[in-house]
C-alpha cells in the first residue's frame, strides 16, 4: 500500500496540471450541471468545441509536463499516457454518462471531438518535442 501511494505522490508531483485536468474532466463529465441563465445555443456545436478543447489541452499538458520532467524521450510511453489513456477514458466517461447518470448523455459524436482533440494534442506535443530537440541541438 505504501508503494502505490508513494507512486501516486511522485506522479502527482511530476504531473499537476495533468492531474488537475483530469480530475475537472471527470467533474465536468459527471456532476457539473450548466446554470440554466447559461445558454450557448447559438454557438453552432458548441459542446463539441468544448469536449475538442478539454481533451486537446489535456494532452497537451500532459505532453508538456512529460517532456519537462523526463531526460529520455520515450514514445511508447507517451503514446500509451499522453493519448491512448484520454482517448479511453473519454470513452468510458460516454458510457457512464450513457449508463450511470441521469442529467447527462453519452453520444458518439462527444466521443469523436475528443478523440480528434486528443489527437490534435499530440501533434502539438509532438512540435513541443521537435522544438526542445531543436533548442537543445543549438546549444
Amino acid at each position: 500500500m505504501k508503494a502505490n501511494m508513494k507512486k501516486l505522490l511522485q506522479i502527482i508531483r511530476k504531473y499537476p496540471l495533468s492531474v488537475v485536468c483530469i480530475v475537472l474532466i471527470w467533474y465536468l463529465s459527471l456532476f457539473f450541471i450548466p446554470p440554466e441563465e447559461l445558454d450557448l445555443s447559438n454557438i453552432s456545436f458548441v459542446d463539441k468545441w468544448t469536449h475538442f478543447v478539454m481533451y486537446g489541452g489535456t494532452c497537451s499538458v500532459i505532453w508538456w509536463e512529460y517532456l519537462r520532467s523526463h531526460q529520455v524521450f520515450n514514445a511508447r510511453k507517451v503514446f500509451l499516457w499522453a493519448w491512448l489513456a484520454p482517448v479511453l477514458m473519454s470513452g468510458l466517461l460516454e458510457l457512464l454518462q450513457a449508463y450511470c447518470t441521469t442529467n447527462r448523455a453519452g453520444e458518439w459524436l462527444d466521443f469523436a471531438a475528443n478523440t480528434t482533440g486528443a489527437t490534435i494534442g499530440a501533434v502539438v506535443g509532438w512540435c513541443m518535442k521537435l522544438t526542445c530537440n531543436a533548442l537543445l541541438n543549438e546549444k
